[in-house]
Formats: structure tokens, sequence, C-alpha cells
């Protein structure tokens, strides 16, 4: 993964997030191509939710970029909640991006009732909120992240709270949404397992101020039954800066 690619849709370089006297992210640079999925691994407090925010243009960096290379340069976001509005269908939550652009409202459902059965909730599209378990819910949060068609997806640890089945169907319905649209998708988690299944590129932070320790590439073996057997990538994390890492070492 080079610097900075120009085709790639987010790009990070130099960035830097202090709050006050507080230094708490950077300098990092990065770059994620389309059709590629890199991960965000290290310990709480490190700026990994941060630095998505900065992508999204929710946080301000104190210098250097991070920023969205495309002719849409909103990218879509999923919270570790849904944030479903509790009083609206699935649908017209969906649709709510669509909404704030202007688009009318037959279109923007209909474009809605399409991203929905995308995702497997075609049949779910009038229930409320309150009717969905946790992993139908965080699923119409991916639509709502999907519908305006974004280049890159945001991911701040989405399936965390999800039980271990419903975490892997969710983790296997991005893969299969990376590939169909080749978006660039930038993903956090604390879970090492998820972080290997998902990622074609893992980044490890150090902690406070978070910067790249250590770049991981994943081989694609995801789909192969040995793939919980294999041997390299473990001997990797347990190298000795990504070792102290991930045993969450206090902070110096």
């Amino acid at each position: 993964m080079s610097v900075l690619e120009p085709t790639a849709p987010l790009q990070a370089q130099d960035a830097v997030v202090r709050f006050g006297d507080l230094h708490v992210l950077g300098p990092v640079s990065f770059d994620v191509l389309a059709g590629q999925c890199v991960v965000l691994l290290g310990p709480s407090g490190c700026g990994k939710s941060t630095l998505l925010a900065a992508f999204a243009g929710l946080q301000a960096l104190s210098s250097g970029q991070a920023s969205v290379q495309s002719n849409n340069p909103v990218p879509g976001f999923v919270f570790q909640s849904p944030n479903l509005m509790p009083w609206a269908s699935l649908l017209d939550n969906v649709a709510l991006p669509l909404d704030i652009t202007g688009m009318p409202k037959s279109q923007a459902r209909a474009q809605a009732q399409k991203t929905l059965e995308m995702v497997g909730l075609g049949d779910f599209s009038q229930a409320k909120p309150r009717a969905l378990s946790g992993g139908m819910a965080m699923r119409g949060a991916l639509a709502r992240a999907l519908i305006s068609q974004p280049s890159a997806l945001l991911l701040d640890e989405p399936f965390a709270a999800i039980d271990e089945l419903g975490r892997r169907a969710l983790n296997d319905l991005v893969h299969q949404i990376k590939a169909d649209r080749q978006i660039a998708i930038l993903f956090v988690t604390h879970s090492v397992e998820e972080a290997v299944y998902m990622a074609d590129t893992i980044l490890i932070l150090c902690p406070r101020p978070g910067k790249i320790a250590s770049t991981i590439q994943v081989p694609p073996l995801r789909r192969d039954p040995t793939f919980y057997c294999h041997q390299s990538l473990p001997t990797q994390l347990q190298r000795p800066a990504a070792r102290c890492l991930l045993s969450m070492v206090s902070y110096e």
C-alpha cells in the first residue's frame, strides 16, 4: 500500500489531531484504494475513531490531511450503534440521506427499497427499529450509509455488539459489497480475528499519540478451510512492536 496513490478514494497525509496540549493522533499517512479494506487495530484511545471522524469531516485536523478523493466526497459512515430514528420506518431511515439532498420522495423510497434488498432486509421496509434485531438494525444502518453510492465507507466497530454468527454474516456482506461496488473501506475493530478476516491490509496503531507501528498485508485465505490454522499472520502479529500494542500496554 503506497502513500497517496492518485486513484485512492481515502488519503491521509501527515494527519495530526491535538486537543489542546493532548496529542491524540499522528502523524499518520496511508491510503485506501478502491476495492480495498484497510483495518485499523490498536488500543483504546489511540485515535482510531478520531481518524474516521476526520475523514468524514466531523473532526478537524490540527495539521495534515484526511480526505475523500472522488466525485462523491462524502463517505458512508456506520457507527458503533445503528442510530436509526425510532419513530420512522426502516425505509424512511434508509432514505434520509436522499431526502436531505431534495430528491423526490418516490424516487428516494424506490432507491431505499433496492438498497434494503441488497442487505437482505427487503421484506422489513415498513418495520420500525424497535421490531428489528441488533443485526438487522445494523444492516439498516449499513444500507443508509450506502444509499448515496459513496466511493468510501467508514466502519467504526459496527459489529462489536452483534453475536458471533450475526457478526460473521455482516462481515461477509461487507466483503460482497466491497467486491460488487469496488468501494474503499476503512474499518476499526478491537478484534484481531475480525481484523484478519476483513482486511486486505492491517495498520497497527501504537498508544497515544496513535501512529502506525506496523503494516501487515493479509493473504487471500479467507475462504480457505485452513484459514484459522494459518500461522504466518499470528507470527507477524507477535512481532515485538505489534505484541506490545496488542497487549494494550499502559501509556508511557
